[in-house]
């Protein structure tokens, strides 16, 4: 059984021990561990568990000492550890040249003019050394007997259509593919896509219309995803990543993200209907589109977000402010789980309000029947 899945398959008692019940399988994305003393970090850790986590896709950069650290503490508390690491997204690092970012369709690198916001400085995935410095990094990362596994994220191109609920934010109509977040163009891009197709890039304009190129970049992400998979397998380490709702439905348009082609051991798409405009059935839907896209044997865990302040949610022009309210959260995950997820992920838990907690209780130790 798949490591991931079997040390989340457990039982509970409750009633005084007279009845068992199936516990839902539950995760959480978490940032740190900033100034926290190793005596916070298992304090927060144990609460977390007690509350119904098992597992954590931790985010602390990209320094080995720090994740062997906290994976030790992580795993004291009973929670298994997985380091949860941005993959195109590299930031303007000393150890990565200005040529290795993507192009976009007007000729922009990414490095030094990136879409939407600073940090989105992203990788161009047809980069030989690209891989070799990503496979480095996660690779003495793997090699710590303290993390489970690799949990990648933003593993994919620019938002070239962003979610309809971001529209207002960034005050944007997305009505077509615009050559400024359209990636990537760069020469080598182009001119690898001329001599396996025979077709040339001449502008965006008309590059946007056509399905081989979309498709071309598309199986750039999933080889290189592919052959990180394979490094990380031979340490003998799981590897997962967050995706984008669907695949087709959304990812494959949105961020070139075919990942149902992906070789991970898990997948967790962030169902974030709030950034989609849509209620809580939506959340089931795109599970149940995730879960028939790929093999049965290999489990999608349902990316929740949660609303940190429910009681200003209205208030917030911010969709980052928005997401699951207390009374929404147990039909999120009713609906997770009965199209198919095999357990949910929390954005975050430290948005969770006692309120949240209240209604995770409640939703998490019950048995739901697959439609």
């Amino acid at each position: 059984m798949n490591k991931l899945l079997a040390v989340f398959v457990l039982f509970v008692f409750v009633s005084c021990g007279t009845k068992q019940s199936s516990k839902v399988p539950c995760s959480a994305w978490m940032r740190g561990p900033g100034m926290a003393t190793d005596l916070e970090l298992q304090e927060k850790f144990t609460d977390l568990k007690e509350k119904g986590i098992d597992a954590l896709m931790y985010s602390a950069g990209h320094d080995p000492e720090v994740y062997k650290r906290v994976g030790e503490i992580a795993h004291k508390a009973g929670l298994d550890f997985h380091t949860w690491i941005p993959t195109m997204v590299q930031g303007r690092g000393e150890n990565i040249p200005a040529e290795f970012y993507a192009v976009n369709g007007n000729g922009e690198s990414a490095y030094d003019k990136p879409a939407y916001v600073d940090h989105y400085t992203f990788l161009c995935p047809n980069k030989e050394e690209v891989y070799e410095y990503l496979s480095d990094l996660y690779g003495k990362i793997a090699a710590l007997p303290q993390v489970d596994g690799i949990h990648l994220d933003y593993m994919r191109f620019p938002d070239v259509i962003l979610a309809k609920g971001l529209w207002e934010k960034y005050d944007l109509v997305m009505d077509k593919e615009y050559p400024e977040f359209d990636y990537c163009y760069c020469d080598k891009c182009k001119a690898d896509f001329k001599a396996q197709t025979g077709i040339e890039i001449v502008d965006q304009e008309q590059a946007s219309k056509i399905q081989e190129w979309k498709q071309f970049r598309q199986d750039l992400i999933s080889k290189l995803v592919n052959r990180l998979a394979k490094d990380i397998h031979m340490q003998g380490k799981e590897i997962t990543s967050a995706v984008f709702p669907g695949p087709y439905s959304h990812a494959v348009k949105m961020v070139r993200q075919e990942w149902n082609k992906w070789d991970l051991d898990a997948f967790y798409p962030m169902n974030y209907n709030d950034f989609y405009l849509e209620g809580t059935e939506w959340v089931g839907e795109m599970c149940k589109e995730s879960t028939d896209c790929v093999d049965k044997e290999t489990p999608v865990y349902s990316g929740l977000f949660i609303c940190p302040k429910p009681n200003s949610k209205a208030k917030e022009a911010d969709p980052e402010n928005h997401g699951l309210l207390p009374e929404e959260l147990g039909e999120a995950i009713r609906e997770s789980m009965e199209n198919g997820a095999a357990g949910i992920c929390l954005y975050t838990p430290d948005r969770m309000t006692d309120e949240h907690w209240v209604e995770f209780k409640k939703a998490i130790y019950k048995d739901y029947a697959q439609k």
